[in-house]
């Protein structure tokens, strides 16, 4: 990459080199999840639920009974981690734990009604989110960013 309109940018005091940068994957996915977090920071500001909450919720509401490992697994963090997000979440009567049917080791994890409430109002408003922040993809180029991210974490 070559460009210097990618690789320098302008600032109050002349122009910015960003050296090594643009050139890498990651420096790109992060300033995109700086720039969609914050958009969902402000789309959530009312319902004070996080990307990872909201995650967290839709991960519980499409399999009711999910232990808490299994949670945790899916979205990659710690289990101990994990935790401190139900109790968060729990406090706020949003999830319940229930004992598992199947591990008397272990929580089975359910949204409360509220919860779903909750989960039903904010899916609107999350892919609302999305449609503007990916207003310039066309459908196929979201498919296929979609296709490339899925190929770096596999």
């Amino acid at each position: 990459m070559t460009d210097k309109a990618v690789e320098t940018l302008a600032v109050d005091d002349g122009t910015l080199d960003f050296g090594v940068l643009p050139e890498l994957i990651g420096y790109h996915l992060r300033r995109a999840q700086v720039h969609f977090f914050a958009d969902f920071a402000r789309t959530m500001a009312e319902a004070q639920v996080t990307p990872g909450q909201f995650g967290v919720l839709s991960l519980i509401g499409a399999n009711p009974g999910m232990t808490q490992s299994a949670l945790a697994r899916a979205v990659g963090i710690e289990r101990s981690t994990m935790v401190a997000v139900i109790d968060a979440l729990q406090s706020r009567g949003l999830v319940e734990r229930a004992p598992s049917p199947v591990d008397r080791r272990s929580y089975a994890l359910v949204l409360t009604d509220q919860g779903k409430a909750l989960l039903e109002r904010l899916i609107p408003m999350v892919r609302a989110h999305e449609r503007r922040l990916a207003r310039k993809l066309a459908p196929e180029e979201r498919e296929r960013l979609i296709e490339l991210l899925l190929k770096l974490t596999d």
